[in-house]
């Protein structure tokens, strides 16, 4: 009798966690359903402010961006054509 009135008691703890646990997880989750419907809601749009100008890099910086790039190609993380590519995008800015 003691044995059967053990497996009783293990089968009411082993039940009672598992409610818990997908009590908690139900929570959980409508939880997040509800955050993401009121996230999913469009705001007011508020007129767009243009963004900052950054100023215009000088000609050391220019020069420290293309040793970089050329350590990069010279490692082989770029291609000839990327180097290029890169290379005229910080002269042209």
């Amino acid at each position: 009798m003691p044995g059967l009135l053990r497996g009783v008691a293990r089968t009411a703890v082993v039940a009672g966690t598992a409610t818990a646990v997908s009590n908690r997880v139900s929570r959980r989750q409508a939880g997040r359903w509800a955050q993401q419907e009121s996230s999913a809601e469009p705001a007011p749009a508020a007129p767009a402010a243009p963004p900052p100008t950054a100023a215009a890099p000088t000609m050391e910086e220019k020069l420290d961006q293309l040793k970089d790039l050329a350590t990069l190609k010279d490692q082989g993380v770029l291609t000839e054509e990327e180097f290029a590519a890169q290379k005229a995008r910080i002269l042209g800015s």
